[in-house]
């Protein structure tokens, strides 16, 4: 596969976690992506493992690039932290409004996440690289598609370089959303989020909690498995290849991996594809 790839892990909360997503970045490395992201917990809550993860895949001379969330922060707040990744050598941001952890009030000095990029932009010049979120089937907490496409291209004007999409698995809703942005005058590359298939209640699970749709017949052939996770496996694995082969052929500019810090299902896409 000559399309290139990144790949999305969280900070390990064990040394048995950091043990095997150091063992998982190792076989993903075999796929040379182009940059490995790191995920930001509610309000920074997991600022401290993000840090050290970003650290240990620069040291492993892969670029890391680094989620950051801005709600709830002050502007002082967030250009330290900032200025403490830029000193790491990090030089790929993923900006995010974020979630504030719950029982804490809005607070903060940044709304948007536009506001963050706006921020960065001020402060660092183009020190960053800024990828943003994008949501080719609507943010769950936006008022009205308009609105949540018209908070996407307020985060391209403010300076975003690219996007990574929330993943999906009706790939129309991407080229549509890719469609309207450029309708829109909006240029820069939107890659697609692509989350393997593995576990069945936990992909619906966290499916219905961050807005993303699983088609019904997706959801009734997982169901129809049971606890058969080979099953599960097989057909979700087919599942993907087969999105990731429409997204290539309708152009899209890279594919980003959802890896939950697993290597297995990832590498298979990738072989299949290649």
């Amino acid at each position: 596969m000559n399309l290139p790839i990144s790949v999305e892990f969280f900070p390990p909360k064990t040394d048995e976690g950091a043990a095997k997503l150091a063992q998982a970045r190792r076989a993903l490395y075999a796929l040379k992506p182009q940059f490995c992201s790191v995920t930001y917990g509610a309000g920074g809550s997991t600022q401290e493992g993000s840090f050290a993860t970003v650290a240990a895949i620069q040291a492993e001379g892969v670029e890391a690039a680094a989620h950051f969330s801005c709600i709830g922060a002050t502007k002082a707040s967030v250009e330290q932290r900032l200025q403490q990744l830029r000193d790491m050598g990090v030089r790929r941001l993923v900006a995010l409004r974020g979630d504030l952890p719950s029982g804490y009030g809005a607070g903060g000095e940044f709304q948007y996440a536009a506001d963050l990029v706006a921020f960065v932009r001020e402060v660092f010049g183009d020190a960053f690289h800024i990828e943003v979120a994008a949501y080719p089937e609507v943010h769950p907490q936006a008022r009205s598609a308009e609105a949540d496409l018209k908070a996407f291209i307020a985060k391209a004007k403010a300076g975003a370089d690219s996007a990574i999409t929330q993943y999906f698995f009706n790939p129309d809703a991407y080229f549509r959303f890719v469609d309207e942005v450029v309708a829109a005058g909006v240029k820069i590359p939107i890659v697609p989020g692509i989350m393997p298939i593995t576990n069945s209640s936990q992909l619906i699970r966290f499916s219905d909690m961050c807005g993303a749709d699983v088609p019904r017949w997706i959801r009734q052939r997982l169901q129809s498995y049971g606890d058969d996770s080979a099953s599960i496996k097989a057909f979700g694995h087919d599942v993907m290849v087969r999105v990731c082969e429409q997204l290539i052929q309708g152009g899209a500019p890279s594919l980003h991996f959802y890896t939950m810090n697993q290597s297995g299902p990832t590498v298979k896409i990738c072989e299949a594809l290649s």
